[in-house]
């Protein structure tokens, strides 16, 4: 038999590793030739993801979104992290702050 306070101990230790198994959903978009890929990236609502941002060019650039609130700019060959969300259902543009005119796309909350 279990005495109560190992019991209780397991119990706080399961519930500990709880959030472990519920990973955050990632999500991958590429910059090459001052052009977001792909343009549009779909995510679930109410959800917190990560969106992994790989720059191949050799330059860098800045992904902004003013509706996602970030701005993170990603040196040439490089990779940046990006957490998003919990967003509402609806569409949230982001761009290139170093080439707006071509890197421009959306991410699209469903």
């Amino acid at each position: 038999m279990r005495s109560p306070g190992r019991l209780a101990l397991l119990l706080a230790l399961a519930m500990a590793c709880l959030p472990a198994l519920a990973k955050t959903p990632v999500f991958e978009l590429e910059i090459r030739d001052h052009l977001f890929q792909p343009e549009e990236i779909r995510i679930p609502a109410n959800t917190k993801i990560k969106l992994v941002v790989y720059n191949r060019d050799p330059t860098p650039e800045e992904f902004e979104s003013y509706e996602l609130n970030r701005e993170k700019v990603i040196m040439g060959g490089r990779k940046a992290n990006i957490f998003i969300g919990p967003l509402a259902p609806g569409v949230y543009p982001f761009f290139g702050e170093f080439n707006p005119r071509t890197a421009q796309g959306r991410v699209v909350v469903e």
